[in-house]
This record gives structure tokens, C-alpha cells and sequence, in this order.
């Protein structure tokens, strides 16, 4: 077994890209994903490493040190950050002649040619589900003979072997836990939203969702929702209660952890007897009695992609939500004391002055606990980025997504509607959203009753603020 490291390389200060993010990029709130995607084949390949530099600060210089001890590096990329993890893999290259670099991730899945094209110390892409490709290459088999990668041959000439199959039994994947403990301090993972320290982890892989932006099921994951038991995932939040006792909060980042009902009532019994308290990504069509038996069962909140209140809008990206389902949910939530963490997501295909406000008023009027905002990006591989360049959307200038600091940038621009309009947006949807007085005041009283709360939210705040003006430089 080769000696290998796997690498969240360090990127833009703050910048959250890791591999369970689903847009990569400088938060309003410095934020943190689990590196779930590579953790899991570091659970593969015995005596590994990871690294994810974000989070813990870990600079170039330790990063190129801890390469020249490895034979193998994994580096997780994306369409964002892609030319800065070049440049990392270039100097680990430059450092360790003979070490073997492999990039994954939905960009090199989707771009595996023209990845290593621009990529010269890249020795191969793995494509699509890359868990046991990894592995194989850690085990030093031939090139040729593993299938879901692409690489360079002696001659230079790219080759493309065949694509790997699915894995269907995920119950075959060992617990990315073990490597959170071994590599990773959970207390450099913060989501504004989520109780702190949290842990997250996937009890499946798939959306059958067919949403036209949405990045990991068109890239890596697929449109099957693909499952562990709910007896597995039991196991893993036990032994990770005993690994990490400090943990306040587990949440699952399933793409729709709700997409089969019956199993998760069945995990979710599971996790009440162990007595957590758990969050996970929702549809916002789940029924009031699956809700309860979840809520009796220790869920504290759900994650709700509502990206628009305007049902035209909705229908164009193939959402399949209907806006007075949306709201039906939201009320059962509220009735039943669920949070809700709302992302809605504004430029998208049908987007006007008129449907922002609507957008607005709809986020107003269904009252998430907390809520995000993010710019339309159009992500190589998705239905999206293949309609914006079909009908002349988006230009080179903006095909990185995010500025030179990090921050996401407005991609997208329609003959009605600039750029910059859609940018400047963002900051208006925030102010209105936060700036009321009932929500001022329940912001107030949450930070009363908890001195904990009270100074996570004052951090907040001054990110918060900084963030706009961050932004504002940027416009």
C-alpha cells in the first residue's frame, strides 16, 4: 500500500471548499464543511493522511513538508479553486519529484481531459465515485487496469479508462469517523446554523431530484438515492458519541435525507434511543406525521432548499416544489418547534426585479429560523452551466464563480437583468430578511437566555458586516 495523503490544499483565506460543500466559497459567516469525500477513501487505504488546510490554518509550507513523507496525494478540487490547487500540486511536485498527484472532485469528473491538460503535475483524475479508485491506486495497480480514471501515459498521450461502476451497497463503506478522529479537530468545523462542535457525515449517496444547478448528483453522485441501513448508521453515531462526547449536534448531508420517508422514520428511532440531537437536508414537502415522528426522535432542524418564491421560476430548474406545499411544510415546522435553515438562491433561468422581490417577501413570510443566500453558479457538468452557455449567459471572465478573494461573484446575466443587479441583491435580501423587528428580537432573546449564544452571535455579527464590506470592494 502506497503511503499517501489526502488534501484539501490551502486556497483563499476562509475559503470553505471542502468536499461536502456545495458552493465553493467565502461565507458571510466563516464556515466549515466536513471533508467527507475524501475522508471516506482515507478510510480505505490503511496508514493514510488527510489534511484539509482551510479549517486548520495549515499553510504551504507544512503542507509541501507532509507530501515529501507520502508517495501518493489526493487532492480534492474545484471549479473555483482549481488554479490555485494546480499550483499546490506543483510545488508538492517540485518538492517530492516522484510523488504520484491525483485530483478528484466533481470539476476533474466532469473536465478530466482538459483537467489534465491545464493540470501538468497532475498524474490522474479519478471520475465520478472515486472511493475504491483510490484505493486500487493505493494499492499500486497498473493505470491501465483501474477502471473510473483518466491519466497521462509514458508517451504524454491521455488516456481514459472505463468508467467505474456505482456502488450499491454502501454498507461496504467503512465510518469516515474513524479518520475525523484520527486527522481532523472537530472544533475547527463551524456552520453558523448548527449547534458547535458539530459532526456531519452522508447516510446515502444520490437525489432523484433533477434540479438543473444542483452540482454533486449531476457530477458524482447520480440520481439514485443510494443507502447504508438504518442499523449502520446507528452503529457509526454510537461509536462516534464515544470518539467525540464534546459534540452537541450531528448532521447528515444526504443531498434530501428525506427523500425516503420510511427509512428515515426508521433511523430516525434509531438516533432517539441514543438520545442525539440531530439535523439533516430537507425537501419541503415531508409530511406533518413524518415530521413529528422525527421531532419526538431528536431532530433539531432541517436544511430547506425553497431557492425562489416565484413557482415559474421553480419549474424552470426542475425544483419539483410547489409554493403552497413549501408553505404548508414550513408552518408543520414552526407548529412542531423544528428550525429551519432556509437557502434560497437568486439569478437563476427566469429571474426578473419583480421575481426578487417575490423571493423576498416569500422568505419574509415563511420565517426560517436563519437563512442563505447565494448567487446562482453555474457548475461544469450541470444542466445549468450547459443552459447559460447555450443561450450566452455566462462569459469567460466569470467562469471561476468566485472573485480573487474567494467570494462568490453573479455569473450569470440575462438581457434584462446585469450582473451587477443580481450581485447587489444579495446584500438588499439579507437586510430586509434580518433588519425587522421580530426578527431582531427573537435574535435578542436567543442570545439572552445563552451567554454561549450570545457570543457566537456578536462573532457572527462582525463577520457579518465585514463580509458586506467585502463585498462592497467587490462590486
Amino acid at each position: 500500500m502506497m503511503k499517501t495523503l489526502f488534501l484539501q490544499p490551502p486556497s483563499f483565506d476562509g475559503f470553505d471548499g471542502g468536499a461536502g460543500s456545495r458552493y465553493q466559497a467565502k461565507r458571510e459567516i466563516r464556515s466549515f464543511w466536513y471533508p467527507t469525500w475524501l475522508a471516506q477513501p482515507a478510510a480505505l487505504v490503511p496508514g493514510s493522511r488527510l489534511i484539509d488546510a482551510p479549517p486548520s490554518r495549515t499553510g504551504l509550507a507544512a503542507v509541501v513538508a507532509a507530501a515529501c513523507q507520502h508517495e501518493l496525494c489526493v487532492i480534492h478540487t474545484s471549479t473555483p479553486s482549481f488554479a490555485a490547487d494546480v499550483r499546490v500540486a506543483q510545488a508538492l511536485k517540485d518538492a517530492n519529484p516522484s510523488l504520484r498527484i491525483g485530483f478528484v472532485g466533481a470539476k476533474v469528473a466532469v473536465q478530466p481531459e482538459a483537467s489534465l491538460l491545464q493540470g501538468a503535475p497532475i498524474d490522474f483524475v479519478a471520475r465520478n465515485e472515486f472511493d475504491f479508485t483510490i484505493k486500487e491506486v493505493a494499492e499500486g495497480r497498473d493505470f491501465a487496469a483501474i477502471d473510473g480514471i483518466s491519466w497521462r501515459g509514458r508517451d504524454g498521450a491521455i488516456v481514459h479508462n472505463r468508467d467505474r461502476a456505482m456502488l450499491e451497497d454502501m454498507d461496504q463503506l467503512p465510518f469516515v469517523t474513524e479518520v475525523y478522529r484520527r486527522d481532523l479537530r472537530i472544533e475547527d468545523y463551524f456552520i453558523g446554523y448548527l449547534l458547535h462542535p458539530y459532526v456531519s457525515l452522508y447516510t446515502g449517496r444520490g437525489c432523484k431530484s433533477r434540479c438543473t444547478f444542483c452540482l454533486w448528483p449531476q457530477t458524482v453522485g447520480g440520481h439514485r438515492y443510494r443507502v447504508r441501513s438504518p442499523g449502520h448508521v446507528a452503529e457509526e453515531i454510537r461509536l462516534a458519541k464515544s470518539y467525540f462526547p464534546q459534540v452537541r449536534e450531528f448532521f447528515f448531508d444526504d443531498d434530501t435525507f428525506t427523500d425516503n420517508l420510511p427509512r428515515a422514520e426508521a433511523i430516525a428511532r434509531e438516533l432517539g434511543k441514543l438520545g442525539v440531537t440531530w439535523s439533516c437536508n430537507a425537501k419541503a414537502n415531508v409530511p406533518r406525521e413524518t415530521l413529528k415522528v422525527l421531532r419526538d426522535n431528536g431532530l433539531r432542524l432541517l436544511l430547506v432548499g425553497y431557492e425562489s418564491g416565484n413557482q415559474q421560476i421553480l419549474h424552470n430548474i426542475k425544483k419539483g416544489m410547489r409554493i403552497e406545499v413549501a408553505k404548508r411544510f414550513t408552518r408543520d415546522c414552526h407548529d412542531l418547534g423544528i428550525k429551519i435553515h432556509g437557502t434560497f438562491i437568486l439569478g437563476l433561468p427566469g429571474e426578473t426585479r419583480e421575481t426578487i422581490e417575490e423571493t423576498i417577501r416569500f422568505a419574509i413570510e415563511v420565517n426560517p429560523h436563519t437563512l442563505q443566500v447565494s448567487l446562482a453558479a453555474p457548475y461544469p457538468g450541470t444542466f445549468l452551466h450547459r443552459q447559460a452557455v447555450a443561450n450566452g449567459w455566462l462569459d469567460a471572465a466569470h467562469a471561476e464563480l468566485v472573485d480573487e478573494h474567494g467570494i462568490q461573484i453573479a455569473p450569470l446575466s440575462y438581457p434584462h437583468l446585469a450582473h451587477t443587479e443580481i450581485f447587489d441583491s444579495v446584500e438588499s435580501f439579507y437586510r430586509r430578511f434580518y433588519f425587522r423587528a421580530p426578527k431582531i428580537a427573537a435574535i435578542v432573546g436567543e442570545m439572552v437566555r445563552s451567554p454561549q449564544m450570545m457570543r457566537r452571535r456578536l462573532r457572527e455579527g462582525v463577520e457579518f458586516f465585514h463580509f458586506l464590506r467585502e463585498r462592497q470592494k467587490a462590486a
